[in-house]
């Protein structure tokens, strides 16, 4: 069976809300084996709320919406289900029932305006929603299933977890879900690892196996159908030790890990301290490094002036001025671990070029440089910038490449 999602409210196309509940949902489905082919948006208009759903069960066997069913006046969703599948829009006297109840023992009057939320397309299935006062609903007809959700996240979640999954499981025979893995992937990007592993992806099936680029870091997501988690681990598992041949130590985490807790893991298993000097990435390294290192980490310097960079490296014995930004870089690294007294420490130095209006990406040269024991580390970028993207791939390479120094690693 296929599915489709249908957000309802002008606020979701206005901009207003992000619309996070369809992606919730779409994952639930996923995971439950069931088909997603098409996620719609419409505003709260009765003839383009009846013509999206009408396309909808065209196409599709479940249309899922969300949103339109509260109190208000363009809360439409009934409404238009009702003209889509040639029925009348009634009180359900139950929910109303259980609707006074409810307000009632809260000390409220239910309005005419309320008693709104208790009415249904006739015929339809109505599904409690404990958390809130809207019910929801499935209305099945020979053209396919709909089910209305209310839009507000928590009532809804609990909804699909608790009620509708488990209806579509038993009305369509559902037995097998979707399992998948994620490798997070660092210092290569996403056309390195497509070159690596691209005949995996073409050649996959079951399970199959997909990329996604985030901003210094690649996802390699690894999902197989199955009749059970335990199952699907299996044939996940020999795909991941291929994937982790081609692409080796660029692996720095599974699933929910993150750089940060991985890196953290290592400061502490190492029993070492960490000190940040930057300055075009404004803090976004020292706030990175905080998260990982928590109490590990012991000092963070932001300078933005020349002098006062070749300040800090003079007070720490270091001799400017220097010739080149990995010197500069490495002298700062030098001299914020010796100040801090940390067992290492990372500077991130950038220098800009050019138009200065780009956000990601921007001209010009980065240097990080991660000092310690056994001496520095450099890596160079071949952009610098200001910008939020910029910003986070600086905290990425910086963390990537301490991870690489705790773990023994070559580049």
């Amino acid at each position: 069976m296929n599915a489709e999602i249908v957000s309802i409210g002008s606020e979701l196309l206005l901009g207003q809300i992000v619309d996070t509940n369809a992606s919730w949902i779409a994952q639930r489905l996923a995971e439950s084996g069931v088909n997603l082919f098409y996620k719609t948006t419409v505003g709260d208009n009765l003839d383009r709320m009846v013509d999206t759903l009408d396309r909808a069960l065209d196409r599709s066997d479940v249309v899922i919406t969300g949103g339109g069913i509260g109190p208000t006046q363009d809360d439409l969703t009934r409404e238009a289900i009702a003209k889509v599948t040639g029925r009348e829009v009634v009180t359900d006297p139950k929910s109303l029932t259980e609707l006074r109840e409810r307000f009632q023992k809260r000390g409220f009057i239910l309005t005419k305006n309320n008693e709104r939320q208790a009415q249904i397309p006739s015929g339809a299935i109505v599904v409690k929603n404990p958390n809130g006062t809207a019910p929801a609903f499935i209305v099945e007809t020979d053209r396919g299933v709909t089910i209305s959700l209310p839009g507000v996240p928590f009532e809804m979640k609990w909804l699909v977890d608790n009620e509708v999954i488990p209806y579509l499981r038993e009305k369509y025979g559902l037995t097998q879900m979707i399992h998948y893995r994620i490798l997070k992937v660092a210092d290569i990007g996403e056309s390195a690892v497509y070159d690596r592993i691209g005949h995996l992806i073409a050649n996959s099936n079951n399970p199959t196996v997909g990329v996604l680029a985030h901003t210094g870091q690649v996802d390699v997501r690894i999902a197989a159908l199955a009749e059970s988690i335990d199952e699907a681990n299996l044939v996940i598992d020999e795909v991941e030790v291929e994937v982790r041949k081609l692409l080796g130590d660029n692996i720095f985490a599974v699933d929910d890990e993150t750089i940060e807790s991985v890196v953290g893991d290592l400061i502490s298993k190492n029993n070492a301290t960490v000190a940040t000097c930057e300055d075009l990435s404004g803090g976004s390294v020292a706030s990175a490094i905080q998260r990982a290192a928590e109490t590990a980490f012991l000092q963070s310097s932001i300078i933005n002036t020349n002098d006062a960079l070749e300040k800090l490296a003079r007070s720490a014995g270091e001799s400017p001025p220097f010739t080149d930004g990995a010197e500069r870089a490495a002298a700062l690294a030098r001299a914020i671990k010796k100040t801090a007294g940390a067992t290492y420490g990372i500077a991130v130095h950038g220098t800009e070029e050019g138009d200065q209006r780009a956000v990601n990406l921007g001209k010009g040269e980065t240097y990080i440089v991660v000092s310690g024991p056994d001496g520095e580390r450099v890596r160079h970028v071949r952009s610098a910038g200001r910008g939020g993207p910029d910003k986070q791939r600086a905290a990425m390479g910086a963390l990537s490449l301490l991870r690489r120094e705790l773990c023994g690693l070559t580049e």
